[in-house]
C-alpha cells in the first residue's frame, strides 16, 4: 500500500526508509537543521491563503475585550511569521471562527498545537464544534457554553464501558438540529462528558504495564513490579538531558525535549490528573516496541526489509493515534522524525537506536 504525502514530508520519510543513515548521521542531520519543519503557519494559510488573514485575526482577538489591542497584533504577527504557535485551545477555536474554517480545519489545527484534535466528550470541545458545523459565530458558541451547567469535574470510565465513547457522544451531537435541541442534549450526556481521553489512557495503560512488570526469571520467579522511577530511569531516559535549562539549545533541541516524560507526569497520567501526551504515547510504541500481546507479527521476520518493517509501523502507529484523537505521523516534526528512525531498527531495538541520535543531538 502506497503511503500518500505531500512533496516536504515524502522527502523526509524517504531520508528514512532508505535505511543509509547511521545513528550518527541523523543525529548530525537534526542538529543541523537540515529537516524541513512544517510551521503553524504554513497550515493555517494553506487553509486561509487570503491576503487578510492577518487583520482578521487581529481584529477577532481585539473583538472580545480581554486582549490588550498590541499584544493581540504582536501575538498574531508571531504566529504568521513562525516564531511560535498557540498553545491555548480557546485561542485555536478564535482563530478557526475567525476565518471560518470547517469543523475538520480546526480539528487539524488542534491537533497540531495541542496534542489531540476536538474531543467530543469535552463540554466546550462539543459546543464550539457544533457551531462552527453550523456557521456560528465565536461569541455565540462562547456566550453559549457559559450559560450551560459545568461538566463534572471528574470521570471514571469504568462507569461507561466500551470503546466508542466519545464516537458514540459524537454521532449524537451531528443529529442536533437547533439551540434548543443542543441544550437538552448536552444536559442529557452531561455525565457522560470529560476532559481526559479514554482510548489514549487504554493505550498508556497496556504499554505501561509491559514496562511495570518485569520477564519472569528462568525458573518462574515473579519479580515485584518495578517502580515509576526506575520505569522513567530505565526506558524514558534515553540519554535526554534532565535539566530544564535550555539556554543555548538550538530550535531543534528544544522541540525535542519540550513535554519529555518524567516520573512527576507519569504518576499523574496514571492516578487520571492528566492527559495522556502524543509524544509519551510516541515513545511507548518504541519503547515496547508495540509487543503487548505476544501475538505474531511478520514484520519481526529477518526477510523482512527496512522498508517494509518502517511501513507496517507506520500504518499501526496511526492507526493507534487516530484512535486516539491524535494527529498522524508527520515526518516533518523532530520528534516524529526521529520516532520514525527508531522503527528502522534491525540489528539494536529501537530505543538504543533512539537514545543513541538523542545523545549525539546534545553533544
Amino acid at each position: 500500500m502506497e503511503i500518500e504525502l505531500t512533496t516536504h514530508s515524502a522527502n523526509e520519510y524517504d531520508k528514512i526508509r532508505s535505511g543509509r543513515m547511521t545513528p550518527a548521521m541523523a543525529a548530525e542531520y537534526l542538529k543541523e537543521g537540515k529537516i524541513v519543519l512544517r510551521g503553524f503557519q504554513d497550515t493555517l494559510t494553506e487553509m486561509y491563503p487570503l491576503p487578510d488573514i492577518q487583520a482578521r485575526l487581529i481584529e477577532a482577538f481585539q473583538a472580545g475585550g480581554d486582549t490588550d489591542p498590541k499584544s493581540a497584533g504582536k501575538k498574531v504577527r508571531n504566529w504568521l511569521k513562525g516564531q511560535n504557535r498557540p498553545t491555548k485551545r480557546e485561542d485555536i477555536f478564535r482563530i478557526a471562527f475567525a476565518l471560518g474554517l470547517s469543523e475538520s480545519h480546526a480539528n487539524h489545527l488542534l491537533g497540531l498545537c495541542t496534542d489531540y484534535g476536538i474531543h467530543y466528550r469535552d463540554g466546550r470541545d462539543v459546543i464550539y464544534a457544533w457551531f462552527l458545523r453550523n456557521r456560528g459565530t465565536y461569541e455565540e458558541a462562547r456566550q453559549f457554553y457559559l450559560s450551560l451547567p459545568p461538566m463534572p469535574q471528574s470521570f471514571e470510565s469504568q462507569a461507561f464501558p466500551g470503546d466508542n465513547l466519545t464516537r458514540e457522544i459524537q454521532a449524537i451531537f451531528r443529529r442536533v438540529r437547533d439551540q434548543e435541541e443542543l441544550r437538552a442534549c448536552y444536559i442529557l450526556n452531561l455525565p457522560r462528558l470529560g476532559a481526559l481521553h479514554l482510548r489514549a489512557y487504554t493505550y498508556f495503560t497496556k504499554y505501561l504495564d509491559q514496562l511495570v512488570r518485569p520477564t519472569p526469571s528462568w525458573d518462574g520467579v515473579q519479580e515485584p513490579d518495578w517502580s515509576l522511577d526506575a520505569v522513567m530511569e530505565n526506558y524514558f531516559s534515553l540519554r535526554m538531558p534532565s535539566s530544564r535549562d535550555r539556554s543555548g539549545y538550538t530550535a531543534i533541541q528544544k522541540l525535542l525535549k519540550h513535554n519529555w516524560p518524567n516520573t512527576t507526569a507519569l504518576k499523574n497520567i496514571r492516578s487520571r490528573r492528566e492527559d495522556v501526551p502524543r509524544k509519551l504515547l510516541l515513545l511507548l510504541y518504541v519503547v515496547t516496541e508495540n509487543v503487548v500481546d505476544g501475538a505474531y507479527h511478520e514484520s519481526d521476520e529477518e526477510y523482512i526489509s527496512t522498508e517494509e518493517r518502517l511501513e507496517d509501523h507506520w500504518w499501526t502507529l496511526n492507526a493507534i493515534l487516530t484512535d486516539c484523537g491524535m494527529p498522524t505521523l508527520d515526518p516533518r516534526d523532530p520528534t516524529d522524525w526521529l520516532v520514525l528512525y527508531a522503527l528502522t531498527a534491525d540489528e539494536e531495538s529501537m530505543s538504543e537506536r533512539m537514545e543513541q541520535v538523542i545523545e549525539k543531538i546534545y553533544n
